[in-house]
């Protein structure tokens, strides 16, 4: 996996510099320009296809006219190969990056439709004099771009950008309200005015002048109603296989992460079963019980066969690394998990460099627990008005718990969405701080400015996509919780550590087929992940593949009482939040005092604040 950024426009050669070596840990082996009159592409590698020079970037064709700065995997590129040779095109290297560029002299930009992989990429045009930027299916790499004073600047992360003499930093209010209500900042929005993350399945044309976009990809629902369950199970099986087997290529050492959930189990299945020697697992488990999952993993590591490496990580070790995170973090994403995510990918990358991942099962086979609550609503809604009042107004005087996923923090998120909108129910489970909220949080002259807004305006284009209800969910976890929470986490963990990681469920073919499948072959009676579970019955441990879902999380909600006490009274402190000029540290204040005293469990609302106070003072103050 590698760096990648690059501009269009005023530029030179010390700025290319500087703005790849701010994202130089994602390309640590060799870092490689390309600067000519107003292009400027740069490029750190982290090799894992062709190890040798022959692989490095930027790269161009024989006639210097069509260059390549390229940040992925594509797993179908010995097929394509194959497919150029019989072309009469001689390559120089064996590196997919080569076949990109010749796959763009035939096809064009048509040549993305072609590619299996995961991707951010700028290729520039000479003859054309202009750059096409593009970001894979399921945006798995991510790639920010902005215009500023006529220069088109573009990377891997916001930081690169920011590198730009030309870039201006201001922060878009609309876009932190947004964060406040998410806890991450939905595509194609960014935290900074003026900038923005290129959508999935999309590419951008620009000349100098003009801008282009369009999608080559999106999402699709076309159902085979027909199909037995039977013949699910078996292409289910095959699409496992391949697209697990192709993500098995690689010219570095090689492993899975494995929870002990169901999602990771399956990968780890698949690998173990393609890999002639013991495959690489890795674990983390923590010293707090109840957020322990280590047990687990090495149960089905044992089942398996796997070469099992594990860690159990004290309080200390893992608030140790919060500096070293968020000095890399340049924008604010909530989601506390991945601090153990930046743990096991730091403890992984001892013994590997590229590791395969679950990421996306719980999207494509409704395996959230909110997936269930979707059905509660209905039998909530059937119950008498008086009696869901009544509901509503106890719930708050139930005992507060700071256990993983207690039973009075479910049933109070469960009453937070129970009566808005369809489309914004999930939302609202998922995120952090509700209108009303924000409300409060806000400096009225703040709120003024972003009262009238609508925070939930991306959820509603995407809602119009599909018309079943369920296909509906999904895209929505898909475009959303997915690609702007979950591999965003995934990347940046992965990333700041120089590994590379891969997520087989995200293999398009695959979705393609899972996407088309009835409901009732994803969630069915009290079973989320029906046909998964299925598949997997025979191939591991019954335990695993029916026991309760936990999540990868850490015990945020006491830490903040505890050993994040003091951070937390720094980065929330009154002379801060007033000097600030955003938010009503009274408000704050009311937030710290009851979680403190165990009157509520505030742990997303504060944690939700102390990142964006944590990116503000490395990234704006």
């Amino acid at each position: 996996m590698c760096g990648i950024a690059g501009y269009f426009g005023s530029g030179n050669q010390n700025i290319l510099n500087q703005m790849i070596d701010s994202i130089k840990y994602r390309g640590p082996n060799n870092t490689g320009t390309f600067c000519n009159h107003k292009i400027g592409l740069a490029h750190a590698r982290l090799s894992i296809i062709d190890t040798s020079a022959k692989g490095n970037q930027p790269m161009s064709d024989q006639t210097k006219k069509v260059w390549i700065t390229f940040n992925g995997e594509i797993y179908n590129f010995s097929e394509l190969k194959q497919e150029l040779q019989q072309d009469g095109i001689k390559f120089q290297s064996n590196s997919d990056t080569e076949v990109l560029i010749y796959l763009y002299k035939k096809y064009n930009v048509n040549f993305l439709q072609k590619i299996n992989g995961m991707f951010a990429l700028c290729i520039y045009d000479a003859k054309k004099e202009e750059i096409i930027l593009a970001r894979d299916r399921f945006g798995k790499k991510p790639l920010y771009w902005g215009i500023f004073k006529n220069t088109f600047i573009f990377g891997s992360e916001l930081k690169a950008l920011t590198a730009h003499p030309d870039f201006v930093k201001k922060i878009d209010i609309n876009s932190l309200n947004k964060y406040l209500q998410f806890e991450y900042i939905p595509t194609p929005h960014t935290i900074i005015e003026k900038t923005f993350k290129l959508e999935p399945g999309t590419y951008l044309k620009f000349d100098g002048q003009n801008i282009e976009k369009k999608k080559y990809w999106d999402i699709k629902f076309d159902k085979n109603q027909d199909i037995t369950e039977k013949n699910a199970l078996e292409l289910l099986d095959q699409k496992l296989k391949k697209a697990v087997s192709q993500r098995l290529v690689s010219d570095v050492p090689l492993g899975v992460f494995l929870s002990g959930g169901l999602d990771s189990s399956a990968i780890c299945y698949y690998a173990q079963k393609f890999s002639s020697q013991k495959i690489n697992t890795f674990s983390i488990g923590f010293e707090e019980k109840s957020f322990d999952e280590s047990n687990y993993a090495r149960q089905v590591a044992t089942h398996l066969q796997t070469n099992h490496h594990e860690k159990i990580f004290s309080i200390k070790e893992c608030l140790d690394i919060i500096p070293e995170i968020f000095s890399k973090l340049d924008e604010p994403m909530a989601d506390s998990s991945i601090l153990p995510s930046y743990l096991l990918s730091k403890f992984a990358r001892e013994n590997i460099i590229v590791s395969l991942s679950g990421d996306g099962g719980d999207e494509l086979f409704c395996g959230y627990d909110t997936f269930k609550a979707e059905k509660y609503i209905n039998l909530y809604k059937k119950l008498p008005k008086i009696i869901q009042t009544s509901l509503k107004k106890s719930a708050p005087k139930l005992p507060t718990s700071f256990a993983n996923i207690s039973l009075d923090f479910k049933i109070k998120k469960f009453l937070s969405g129970a009566n808005t909108t369809r489309k914004n129910r999930h939302p609202i489970w998922l995120g952090s701080f509700s209108h009303e909220e924000r409300k409060n949080l806000f400096q009225k002259n703040v709120w003024d400015q972003i009262k009238n807004s609508n925070e939930f305006e991306d959820i509603n284009n995407y809602w119009k996509q599909t018309n079943n209800h369920w296909d509906k969910l999904i895209l929505l976890y898909l475009r959303t919780y997915l690609m702007d929470d979950i591999l965003v986490k995934a990347d940046r963990a992965s990333m700041f550590n120089s590994l590379e990681l891969r997520s087989p469920f995200l293999d398009f073919e695959l979705a393609n087929f899972v996407n088309s499948l009835p409901q009732k072959f994803k969630y069915r009676g009290k079973h989320t992940k029906y046909i998964l579970k299925k598949l997997l019955e025979k191939k591991l441990p019954q335990e695993i593949i029916y026991r309760k879902k936990k999540g990868f999380g850490i015990p945020i909600a006491e830490w903040l009482c505890t050993e994040l006490k003091p951070l937390t009274l720094e980065m929330l402190d009154k002379k801060r939040i007033e000097e600030q000029g955003l938010f009503n540290y009274s408000y704050i204040k009311q937030l710290l005092d009851d979680h403190f005293a165990h009157r509520k469990d505030n742990r997303k609302l504060i944690w939700t604040l102390i990142v964006f106070q944590l990116w503000y003072n490395e990234w704006i103050k």
